[in-house]
């Protein structure tokens, strides 16, 4: 018997325009296809492709897809409705405007991954949300779109019924919370593992990290500084001492770290010392007061303002919403009742995997560091 939830079969229908961002598609139709074999329950999840004009679906990568129907079929029922993006658009279609219009009333849920969003905004269906987009496409959104509020340092934001996910992979995120949200988290932890993603990149986390900020600096100096910086977290990290340490001066210092990077010295210190946190948080067990040592706060206080100040909420709050680690060793673990999760193949059992990960307290995989 499949897994407690909703037992109805969930049409999800993959809105591809001409250009589309290939793994905008494939991602998502992957995530719901494997929950749909692990619960033994193929039509758990529907996916279908839905063209804007007959013929195959040209997507990046000189991949072409097969739609499964178009906007000027016939209309079926909708449970969950994701459009997805295209990276080089130049304008909206006024036919998939109207389809839009006309459609998204009558489903549970709508979204959108990656440049998707526009095409909802065009739609007018977004006045006064709060979504996400690739961030190279933030500003053109805000800027064309002035009445929503656009959030682009996350990697999917689930208000209600809509949904929406930053560029290319962020949609596997988004559909794992969707599968979790039907389903349950063991299910969705399940689709991860398999996938090889982790199940909880949280909403919440920038899509940018010091780590790949560091990678962009084209300064030896600076690069060398920036290195220290997240290999040091508890060492002294003042401005003055970074400044020594690079051979500059402190004005020359501060100066071109933040032509380079775009971020000051102290901002820079302080996303990498988050970055870590949010990492210990949500992939170990640790102590709040050893995590905000060994990142360098000065104290479970210091990082207490510092989660407040960037994230609005508390490091004990973080940890309960996204840590795998946590939630396992201070809550019972979810029970699948009789279900069968193994599919029709053997050679792909979970079951010692679901076991596995009930007695490790720490998960095999380690948080990730951003997308885009």
């Amino acid at each position: 018997m499949p897994v407690s939830g909703d037992k109805d079969s969930k049409r999800v229908v993959l809105l591809s325009p001409p250009g589309v961002q290939s793994l905008d598609v494939v991602g998502p139709a992957e995530v719901f296809w494997e929950a749909a074999r692990r619960l033994g329950d193929p039509s758990a999840y529907e996916v279908q492709v839905m063209g804007t004009k007959p013929g195959p679906v040209c997507g990046t990568g000189s991949l072409r897809f097969v739609a499964d129907r178009t906007i000027y079929d016939s209309d079926q029922p909708i449970d969950t409705l994701l459009v997805a993006g295209d990276p080089a658009f130049d304008e909206i279609d006024p036919a998939i405007i109207t389809w839009l219009k006309r459609r998204v009333p009558a489903v549970r849920r709508y979204g959108s991954i990656c440049t998707g969003v526009f095409f909802l905004a065009a739609a007018g269906l977004l006045d006064g949300r709060r979504v996400t987009t690739h961030w190279e496409c933030a500003d053109k959104l805000r800027n064309e779109y002035p009445n929503l509020m656009v959030d682009p340092d996350q990697i999917f934001i689930i208000e209600g019924a809509l949904c929406t996910a930053a560029g290319v992979t962020a949609g596997i995120d988004l559909a794992l919370a969707l599968v979790e949200h039907d389903y349950g988290r063991e299910l969705a932890l399940i689709v991860a593992r398999y996938m090889v993603v982790f199940l909880k990149r949280p909403g919440g986390q920038s899509q940018f990290s010091a780590h790949l900020a560091a990678q962009m600096s084209s300064k030896t100096n600076i690069q060398k500084a920036q290195e220290y910086i997240l290999e040091n977290l508890s060492a002294d990290l003042s401005i003055d001492a970074l400044a020594l340490r690079a051979g500059m001066s402190l004005r020359n210092f501060a100066r071109v770290f933040r032509r380079e990077i775009e971020m000051t010295p102290a901002e820079f210190v302080e996303a990498a010392r988050l970055d870590a946190a949010r990492r210990m948080l949500v992939d170990t067990a640790k102590p709040l007061q050893t995590i905000a040592s060994i990142c360098g706060f000065g104290g479970l206080a210091g990082m207490r303002r510092a989660f407040s100040r960037n994230l609005g909420v508390s490091p004990l709050e973080y940890r309960k919403r996204f840590c795998t680690a946590w939630i396992e060793a201070h809550e019972p673990p979810h029970q699948l009742g009789r279900a069968d999760l193994r599919g029709p193949a053997p050679p792909r059992r979970i079951d010692p995997q679901v076991k596995e990960a009930k007695r490790d307290s720490r998960p095999n995989v380690r948080s990730r560091e951003i997308v885009a």
